[in-house]
């Protein structure tokens, strides 16, 4: 007959055989076990049987060949498994060191042990493997006690596994690659439980017991998206694992059994209770005392919530997000990101999500929150026609904000295109430049030494060729017009400039060069958003080749930093877990103009925000200096402009199709230029307002004709001559509203922009008084000294 004793009576020391384990009929309370607790057990019985045999074989001389092949074979398994830590999200930081956003598909923060509250570590081996500082990778006696209590259970199930054992199943699941891989390291069966059991041996020959608890602690989920302790401290009670109090601690620990079913939002019930059981075992293995389970038992459930999301749907600055996210893309691929078949790519995603960086970035949340408000001041999210804008540091290249007038994701007035960036950036192919790609044609004129004070006659409409690319390509019979038709007349480099005169550029081009000026745009970053070289055509003097804001902005950065361009800066620091800094794309920076030319530039540009298309704006209250642009056939407007410590650029169309639904009406002084100066002026509120450097040399191709009516004369002569020119007096008086005596007017005319030392006439007043030819006022007897 065999043998038969009460679970808890087991003979001390005795290990049945593998081959009679399954047999033993057990009894409890002078009652048999019914018929189908039996098969459990037997079931049950025989998986213990296979690990105890493996255990104990070396031990027992009668066990039969065959365990011991099976032994041999158990022994020589492969027991190298990754304990490397398991994925943790990624963090992303703006200028002032400020969260913006976290990438990670399983929210976790591993902590050293040190860093978790003792209580919390109590909890979680009270409950889950009590005898964990006693044995080995096998605890035989919880095992066989967790396999006879669930097999005379028709629901509750007990785990027999230790910590080390669920510490190793964690790290074969965080490690499975693939769907099948996950399949096999989950499978019910007894060959995973084997090989469990010889990684969990493995362990514990190279790692002490604090190692795998730590260990244990970073890897196991608690329910709510929150893997590892201090995720799970931060996620139900925001606040780190190193203070958690014994109820939350209990908590936690009951939770790990079945983060589903003891959920504390979705099952407030079913946690409580599970934590009292924890409470409980505490109390009767004496880590604590009764009277505090019954305290701690009392109060209840009080979860202070802190949801992780990831992902830049969220972040306070989502278009700036989505930028770091290509960024990053491309530094852990050595920048070999968009060669790499998809299912590398996704490979590249995903340790983006799972590798624990810190990254540090150029975003100021002053200018973000300056940006946003302005293109939503604007242009309303839930209108078909958008805004996006992009500002960049003249001098580093840093990016400091972008965003576009519609909210980030998915839904109405929603949209996941970062429309301020090109496509290697998560953006489009860009839009139409307009006219704000005249200003390389400009430095590459002034580069050339063509003189400011160039006239060109420059007709309503005109046909301007030949050009010739840099390939030698020849284009003739490019037929262009103005946009205003009254603009019909000679222009020199600044009023050409300001009024954004088409036929004049046209010309000016011509006398550079097509080639010289596509390579001025080219030293300074400008290339098409799709990422391709700027198309060498006569007409992308007029903007015809599409750009993105960041490209842009960083361009007349370069103009605001007198010459020296910069490639956009988004990251400027990650960090690895292990503390390592990851090496990041090389970002240069370099003097590409001449500075005196680029301060002959910034001069010009002044203008067409004082006297020129954007005078309607009025500034900013700070010296700057910008470019309108109008595209072809109203299909977008665009706004370039800077100071010399920021540089931005807008641009408005219509996202259905630019050139299905133009903008008509739109130019870029009406919006897109507004914007700027919005946007700048919040983002810029309180910093420094340092003046552009003024042109050296003989940039002073004009003087302006000072208005010295009404002042005496040596007064107005002495004004004229400071202004360089050369006063000389009519020879009579006139008659005019002027004072007798006084100056009555000038020719040329006050404000008039003449070439210096050049001869201004004074005409002095000889006060109100008939046409000249007509009898004198009575009592005239006025004596004209200058005779």
């Amino acid at each position: 007959m065999v043998p038969t004793w009460p679970v808890h009576d087991l003979p001390r020391g005795h290990l049945p055989h593998a081959g009679t384990v399954g047999l033993v009929l057990v009894q409890k309370e002078g009652r048999s076990i019914p018929l189908v607790q039996l098969l459990r057990l037997i079931g049950a019985g025989v998986v213990a049987g296979v690990l105890v045999a493996f255990i104990a074989l070396p031990g027992i001389g009668s066990a039969g060949l065959t365990a011991r092949d099976a032994a041999n074979d158990f022994q020589n398994m492969d027991d190298d498994l990754n304990t490397s830590p398991p994925p943790e999200k990624t963090v992303v930081y703006d200028a002032q060191g400020d969260q913006i956003a976290l990438f990670f598909d399983k929210y976790r923060e591993s902590v050293p042990l040190a860093k978790v509250t003792p209580i919390m570590q109590k909890a979680v081996i009270g409950i889950e493997d009590s005898r964990f500082y006693e044995h080995g990778a096998l605890d035989l006696k919880g095992t066989l006690r967790a396999l006879a209590s669930n097999a005379q259970s028709d629901g509750g199930r007990q785990g027999g596994s230790t910590l080390t054992q669920q510490y190793v199943k964690n790290l074969l699941v965080e490690n499975a690659k693939t769907d099948e891989e996950y399949d096999e390291v989950t499978a019910p069966t007894i060959g995973r439980k084997i090989r469990e059991l010889r990684y969990a041996l493995r362990l514990e020959e190279t790692m002490s017991k604090n190692q795998i608890l730590e260990g244990y602690l970073n890897i196991a989920y608690f329910g709510g998206g929150a893997y590892g302790v201090q995720a799970a401290a931060k996620r139900w009670f925001s606040r780190p694992a190193a203070k958690l109090s014994l109820p939350q601690a209990a908590l936690l620990a009951g939770i790990t059994q079945n983060p589903t079913a003891y959920d504390p939002v979705l099952h407030p019930k079913a946690a409580r209770q599970r934590r009292d059981v924890v409470l409980y075992r505490m109390a009767e293995l004496g880590t604590i005392t009764k009277a505090q389970a019954d305290a701690a038992a009392a109060q209840p459930i009080e979860l202070n919530e802190d949801k992780p999301i990831g992902g830049c749907e969220t972040s306070k600055a989502p278009f700036f997000c989505e930028y770091v996210r290509y960024e990053m893309y491309q530094v852990l691929s050595n920048g070999k990101y968009w060669s790499l078949s998809k299912e590398r790519q996704e490979e590249i995603a995903n340790r983006l999500k799972r590798g624990g960086y810190v990254i540090r970035t150029t975003l100021s949340m002053k200018a973000q929150n300056a940006l946003d408000k302005a293109l939503r001041s604007y242009v309303s999210p839930l209108s078909n026609r958008v805004a996006a804008e992009a500002m960049v540091e003249p001098g580093t290249g840093h990016i400091r904000a972008m965003g576009s007038s519609k909210r980030f994701g998915v839904g109405k007035g929603r949209i996941n295109l970062n429309l301020a960036a090109n496509a290697q950036h998560g953006g489009g192919v860009g839009v139409s430049a307009g006219s704000t790609f005249k200003t390389f044609t400009l430095a590459a004129a002034l580069e050339e030494g063509i003189p400011i004070r160039t006239s060109i006659h420059s007709p309503s409409r005109t046909i301007v060729s030949p050009f010739t690319d840099c390939k030698g390509a020849t284009y003739t019979g490019w037929n262009v017009g103005n946009a205003d038709p009254a603009e019909n007349g000679p222009y020199n480099l600044k009023n050409g400039t300001w009024l954004s005169v088409n036929t004049f550029y046209a010309y000016l081009q011509q006398r550079v060069g097509l080639c010289d000026s596509v390579k001025m745009a080219e030293k300074f970053g400008m290339r098409r958003g799709d990422g391709k070289p700027l198309q060498q055509v006569p007409s992308q003097v007029l903007g015809a080749n599409e750009i993105d804001m960041v490209s842009l902005a960083a361009a007349y950065a370069g103009f605001g930093a007198r010459g020296r361009y910069c490639d956009p800066v988004a990251v400027t620091e990650v960090v690895a877990p292990d503390g390592k800094k990851l090496k990041l794309p090389k970002k240069a920076c370099k003097q590409v103009l001449d500075q005196n030319i680029a301060d002959q530039v910034n001069e010009i540009l002044k203008g067409v925000l004082t006297r020129g298309t954007a005078k309607n704006i009025g500034g900013i209250g700070r010296p700057s200096a910008g470019k309108t642009g109008t595209c072809e056939n109203f299909s977008c407007a665009v706004f370039a402009g800077h100071t010399p410590n920021l540089a931005s650029a807008v641009a408005y169309w219509d996202f259905r199709g630019p050139t299905r639904y133009p903008v008509y009406g739109v130019y870029g002084a009406t919006i897109p230029a507004p914007i700027w100066a919005n946007s700048m002026r919040n983002a810029l509120l309180g910093e420094p307002a340092p003046s552009f450097t003024a042109p050296v040399g003989d940039f002073g191709d004009f003087s302006t004709v000072p208005d010295v009516r009404g002042r005496p004369v040596p007064q107005a002569m002495a004004a004229l001559r400071r202004a360089g020119l050369t006063a000389e007096l009519a020879p009579r008086p006139v008659p005019s509203d002027q004072a007798r005596g006084m100056v009555a007017g000038t020719s040329p005319g006050p404000g008039s922009e003449v070439d210096p030392g050049s001869k201004v006439i004074v005409y002095v007043s000889r006060g109100k008084g008939r046409d000249p030819g007509g009898e004198e006022p009575p009592g005239d007897g006025w004596d004209w000294p200058f005779d």
